[in-house]
Order: structure tokens, then C-alpha cells, then sequence
């Protein structure tokens, strides 16, 4: 067993995308072979209305997977397919943009006036860029939740693990995507496939990743749980985590706890021509893509 190194901590960065909603984006829009196959990451989270609530209108996508995760709040979603639902607290869409697809996606803040969820983008490899566009929505009730003996909690969105598959299936990414939760002080391993790139993502609470290259902040011993830990070497809310390659990542929780999301994929290792939501692997193709777009035959009517 090899243990993965940590390659990077860095902190989210304040956004704004759509018709003005604030987000946090972990990555995206730079080196896409950094985590390849996956693109963009954004944590879309938000306590007053007024900062989400014009969402995302109609827009296209080709060549990309998005999976978007709903914790609070609700998602209304509408396509050039006729697709139309809504995502609650909980549910997951996985959608293959594939050849082409317009759509629009509208928040709206739970009782209490909040919204919280998580977009990644995934590429498709050359061979897919052209497929038929796809949804899959799963409810919250679908997704399978695994608990260990030391309280450690899993939801297991897509891939395998601890026994358990995720509803989300047929995806060129070969993914595995973990909603995992920590209890304070608890030390937990958890397996990786060595052929994938893997990253984690801090949303609650801290927690140490084993061989952090560049501890950061100021030391500050505290024993939690019977051990020693050094809070300088923590990753905190908003946090992502990159590893590098081996075949098992560790994690040790803070004092209160950690909620982080544990994603992998299989890398494509293909170019990659990108401009704003549509994804190829030529100049030739971005540019043919957009001028389908500007001439109204974007989306092909066999599908």
C-alpha cells in the first residue's frame, strides 16, 4: 500500500458566474491536465437570496459532464430537450452535454433562506464529445450511506465503495464521488484506485491530510481524541486538497469534526480546446462549435 501524497492545499476563490450568483471556485478555467479528467469545480454557497437567486439562465454546453450536488436549497432545472425538475437537498443530476445541450438552472434558498450545493465539470474523451446528451437525477433516498463503527459516515454518490455503488452509473470519467464525514479526532483511511487523479474538498470543519508538503498557518498544539494534533497542518472550510499519485489517502479529524468530498477519475491524457462552456480538443472544433451556436444549429435533431 502506498500512501498518497499531498501535492497542494488552496483556498476557493469568491467568483461570480451566471446572472450574478456568488460562488467559490476551487479550480477551473487553468491547467486542465492538473486534474484531469475533471475541469471545474464551484462551491455555490449562500445565506440571502439576493446572491443566487437570478441563477444560471439558458446557456449551452458540448463536450462536458456537469454533476451538480444539492445540500440546501433547491435546483429548477429546464433543457432544449424538454427535460424540466427540480433538485432538492440531497439529490444529485449527473448531465452529459455530449453533442450539444441549452439549459437553465435556478436556486432557491430553503426555509431559512439558504442555498448550498457543488457543480464539477467532467471532460469527455474524444470518442464522447459527440454523444447523445443525457440526464441522470437521483433523490436523496437513492443514494447509499454507509456507517463505520467509529461513527465515520459515507455517502456513496457514484463508484464503489465499502460494499456499496453509487445510483450514478455510465459515466466516461469513471468516477467515484464520496460525501464522507469524520468525527472529531477519528484517524480513517480510505482507498483509491492508483490509476486515478484524486482530490478532496474541506466544507466542514478541519482535518489534517496525511504528508501535507506545505504545512500552513500558525501552530497551535491541541489534543484531541487522546492526539496530538498540529492545527497548522489542518485544511479548513472551502479547502482543496490535491494528491499525488499512490493507492490510499489519510485523514485526521479536527476537533469538531470534518465534512469533506472525496472525488476521483480515470485522466484522459487528450488536448484540450476550451472556451467558456463548451469543451473540444481542437481550435477547429471550439471554433466550428460556436459558429453552430451563433447559426441556431447547435443541437442536433436526432437527439
Amino acid at each position: 500500500m502506498s500512501l498518497r501524497p499531498v501535492l497542494e492545499t488552496r483556498s476557493a476563490v469568491p467568483t461570480m458566474e451566471g446572472a450574478g450568483v456568488k460562488l467559490h471556485r476551487a479550480f477551473g478555467f487553468q491547467d486542465p491536465s492538473e486534474l484531469d479528467p475533471y475541469l471545474l469545480f464551484d462551491d455555490f454557497r449562500n445565506e440571502r437570496p439576493e446572491d443566487f437567486e437570478k441563477g444560471f439562465p439558458w446557456h449551452p454546453h458540448r463536450g462536458i459532464e456537469t454533476i451538480t450536488y444539492v445540500l440546501s436549497g433547491t435546483v429548477e432545472h429546464t433543457d432544449s430537450l424538454g427535460n424540466s425538475g427540480t433538485l432538492g437537498a440531497g439529490d444529485v443530476q449527473w448531465m452529459t452535454a455530449g453533442s450539444g445541450i441549452m439549459h437553465q438552472e435556478m436556486p432557491n434558498g430553503n426555509a431559512a433562506g439558504q442555498m448550498h450545493g457543488f457543480q464539477l465539470w467532467g471532460n469527455l474523451p474524444s470518442a464522447q464529445k459527440m454523444t447523445a446528451p443525457r440526464y441522470q437525477d437521483v433523490v436523496n433516498q437513492e443514494i447509499p450511506e454507509v456507517i463505520d463503527g467509529d461513527g465515520t459516515r459515507v455517502r456513496v454518490i457514484v463508484g464503489e465503495f465499502w460494499g456499496k455503488r453509487g445510483p450514478v452509473d455510465g459515466i466516461a470519467a469513471d468516477p467515484q464521488y464520496l460525501d464522507i464525514h469524520v468525527p472529531a479526532g477519528v484517524k480513517k483511511t480510505f482507498k483509491i484506485d492508483t490509476y486515478r487523479r484524486a482530490f478532496a474538498y474541506v466544507f466542514e470543519g478541519q482535518a489534517a491530510f496525511s504528508d501535507a508538503s506545505v504545512p500552513q498557518g500558525v501552530l497551535l498544539e491541541k489534543e484531541v481524541a487522546g492526539e496530538e494534533l498540529h492545527i497548522r497542518d489542518m485544511s479548513g472550510d472551502r479547502t482543496l486538497v490535491r494528491f499525488g499519485s499512490g493507492d490510499e489517502v489519510t485523514v485526521m479529524a479536527g476537533p469538531e469534526g470534518v465534512r469533506f468530498l472525496l472525488i476521483s477519475g480515470a485522466p484522459i491524457d487528450e488536448p484540450v480546446a476550451w472556451h467558456g462552456p463548451i469543451v473540444m480538443n481542437t481550435q477547429a472544433e471550439l471554433q466550428q462549435a460556436f459558429a453552430e451556436l451563433r447559426n441556431g444549429n447547435f443541437i442536433r435533431p436526432n437527439h
